[in-house]
């Protein structure tokens, strides 16, 4: 027999940082609205808390990284997952948002009734030794801080001879601390964020760690600790010289892109001009640094002080470009007939990108495919009623984008009092409007699942222009009644 439902004004869905700066906004800006967080999870802290890999850090700097309430003060700009976990926990707990967080609550299931105005949410309760039950809530608007990719599996292919490889295959998202990698071969296979960050790491303790790709991806290095900024927190209240940096690192990181759009070449040869100042004229750049793609076609690789760049000069680490043919007992045969030798394969191969943390949902009885929905403004989804997602930026760091979702939800959901509204729904009307992929990059990961995610319009408010100076603009002061949000 299932509960009685109980009833919150905003159900947030995730206690990652979306999560609680949600919490925050809500507590700030919709003083009177009851909310609970609901985590399928043990604790606080979502991805920072999911990934236990030697070395995991954040690939942005943490003064934009950070919540815009509250002020980045260590003295590392690119933070270790440890610091950034315990920054999110301090932000839950200062502002009493932890006592709003249902652990172990994994939602599967939310239904809309205009008639009611409701959300009816099914999540599943795990309870002692393996028991789960189900328990129902019910809200008035919910919003889905459950991050972009599933939490169970990360992306493994099926390589050939994996079965027969006598050694340990660990994917980084199943990373634990029996993981012993002291005195050992290790091939890492893949050539992104994961790659790059576990390498110089592993190489601390490891005989060797070899770098297997494909093909490459830019690698840009860049100070662990921000010099400017440091001397500006000696000098400048901790809350001034943090919006003060914030906005300098948002408008460089702005430019850079912008830069990487009208002047690719330019870029790219400014990026490999640092890589072969990193390893010296001598290094073979062009088949190990060079992609095929133009510089934010993918993300950017990030290495704090060059760390990976000096595991290779050291001789500890090395990069190997090349096709696997298959799994051999003692390592990896490529597809040159070479065989790299490993007792330890990471399989750092990617995310699987899931929409809504895999929420099925439906409005008035009707099942909701999120593919065939556009999406409004980055967060909303077409003819779906009183629900918002926090979806950052894949060109610049996900909060910012997090932050301005939050504060639009707050203003819609006050300017729905103001006026005695109980729904809000997004709707098209405009037939000019063509569906566009809602993420332009070419990267594997987003690749494989792009088909799945709702899509974009070729206009406003359904086009994502992922540009933070846009986005104030539109969120923090546009219209709320702007025709095609319906208001009933």
């Amino acid at each position: 027999m299932i509960a009685k439902p109980e009833h919150v004004d905003v159900l947030i869905v995730g206690a990652g940082l979306s999560g609680i700066g949600a919490g925050h906004h809500l507590q700030q800006k919709c003083p009177g609205k009851s909310y609970l967080i609901l985590e399928g999870r043990d604790c606080i802290g979502g991805t920072w808390d999911l990934f236990r890999y030697p070395g995991i850090r954040s690939d942005s700097d943490m003064f934009t990284l950070g919540y815009s309430f509250k002020p980045w003060l260590e003295a590392k700009a690119i933070a270790d997952g440890p610091r950034i976990l315990n920054y999110v926990r301090e932000t839950a707990s200062d502002n009493g948002i932890d006592r709003k967080i249902r652990f172990h609550h994994r939602v599967k299931r939310a239904s809309w009734s205009s008639p009611d105005a409701c959300w009816t949410v099914e999540a599943e309760r795990t309870q002692g030794e393996g028991g789960v039950e189900t328990v129902l809530f019910t809200c008035n608007f919910l919003f889905m801080c459950s991050g972009y990719y599933n939490y169970e599996n990360g992306y493994s292919p099926e390589f050939p001879g994996s079965k027969d490889f006598a050694g340990r295959i660990v994917h980084p998202q199943k990373w634990s601390d029996d993981v012993d990698y002291a005195g050992k071969r290790v091939v890492v296979i893949g050539s992104g964020a994961t790659a790059v960050t576990l390498v110089p790491e592993l190489a601390k303790k490891a005989a060797h760690v070899t770098m297997l790709q494909r093909s490459p991806t830019y690698v840009v290095s860049r100070p662990a600790q921000d010099p400017v900024a440091n001397k500006l927190r000696a000098k400048l209240p901790a809350k001034l010289a943090y919006h003060v940096i914030r906005w300098r690192n948002v408008l460089w990181g702005m430019y850079f892109f912008q830069l990487s759009r009208r002047k690719p070449d330019r870029v790219k040869q400014l990026i490999l001009g640092g890589v072969r100042m990193a390893l010296g004229p001598d290094y073979d750049i062009a088949t190990h640094f060079t992609p095929r793609y133009n510089p934010w076609d993918q993300r950017l690789c990030l290495v704090p002080d060059g760390d990976l760049f000096g595991a290779i000069k050291q001789g500890s680490a090395s990069v190997v470009t090349n096709q696997i043919e298959t799994f051999t007992p003692k390592g990896i045969r490529l597809k040159d007939g070479s065989e790299l030798k490993a007792d330890i394969i990471v399989t750092a191969t990617g995310l699987n990108l899931q929409v809504l943390g895999g929420l099925e949902v439906s409005v008035d009885g009707r099942k909701v495919d999120f593919a065939r929905t556009l999406n409004y403004k980055g967060m909303m989804y077409s003819d779906v009623p009183n629900l918002a997602s926090a979806f950052g930026y894949t060109n610049a760091s996900w909060t910012l984008k997090c932050d301005l979702t939050c504060e639009y939800v707050c203003r819609l959901i006050n300017y729905m009092d103001r006026h005695g509204y109980k729904q809000c729904m997004p709707h098209n009307l405009d037939p000019t409007i063509t569906e566009l992929p809602s993420l332009d990059f070419s990267s594997g990961y987003v690749q494989r699942s792009v088909a799945k995610m709702p899509k974009q319009g070729s206009k406003r408010p359904w086009r994502l222009y992922q540009n933070y100076a846009l986005d104030i603009v539109s969120l923090r002061f546009g219209k709320l009644n702007d025709g095609v949000m319906r208001y009933s």
